[in-house]
């Protein structure tokens, strides 16, 4: 059984829309943010860096004790592969999957993060910050749209786990003040990911799920602890 822990956030989503496409068997432990739970040391034993998502595998590739994994893009990979989906088999078509992977992982998610903090977050308004972060998702925004008038996903003709870490943040783009408009191909992919059954089951899961009690965290921590053993 793979443990989700997590809670509605763009790299929240990845990790739940992921397992859904997979269709496995996984649990969700909900990681209440505003209490900052991911700071507390049984959480810290799973994820040191102190972020949602992450997940528990107590049935881990190759054998052996539970294995946690943090990093969504990390732990994308290590489901697709594990399960033999959403990640091409030929070299070429995977590549490419892993590179739009990162693209998100290093480019998409932290100019889009940062344009959050400073467009809805930031106590004192700094134009030149707010607009040098929108400039920069959307120059992005539109290397995506480049792409995808090439193909219909990112990978080529396969839906992959490219397509979903990078649709889990684009499509919150009016939260972030950034405009898609004049980019058909990318309002055309947002549409085709956005009626995707599994997407939407997968978008859900941190909202549904809730908070557990303290027997469940003593729980989880004991779950952390065989990970370091």
């Amino acid at each position: 059984m793979i443990t989700l822990y997590t809670a509605p956030t763009p790299n929240g989503w990845k990790a739940s829309i992921t397992l859904e496409e997979l269709g496995v068997p996984y649990q969700v432990r909900a990681v209440d943010l505003g209490r900052q739970e991911q700071k507390e040391p049984w959480f810290l034993e799973i994820n040191p860096n102190g972020r949602i998502p992450a997940i528990v595998d107590d049935e881990p590739v190759g054998g052996g004790p539970p294995l946690a994994i943090f990093e969504s893009g990390a732990l994308m990979l290590y489901l697709a592969e594990k399960h033999g989906a959403l990640l091409p088999v030929e070299p070429a078509a995977r590549s490419r999957a892993l590179q739009w992977l990162f693209f998100q992982v290093g480019g998409v998610g932290p100019m889009m993060g940062q344009a959050n903090v400073f467009f809805r977050y930031a106590p004192e308004k700094l134009p030149w910050a707010i607009d040098r972060y929108q400039r920069e998702s959307r120059r992005l925004f539109e290397v995506l749209d480049g792409r995808l008038a090439q193909a219909e996903w990112l990978a080529g003709e396969q839906y992959s786990i490219a397509d979903i870490a990078n649709w889990c943040w684009t499509h919150t783009a009016a939260w972030s003040g950034v405009s898609v408009e004049g980019l058909p191909h990318l309002r055309r992919w947002h549409l085709a990911i956005k009626d995707r059954p599994a997407v939407r089951r997968g978008h859900d899961v941190p909202h549904k799920v809730e908070l557990e009690g303290e027997r469940d965290a003593a729980k989880v921590a004991d779950v952390g602890r065989k990970i370091l053993a």
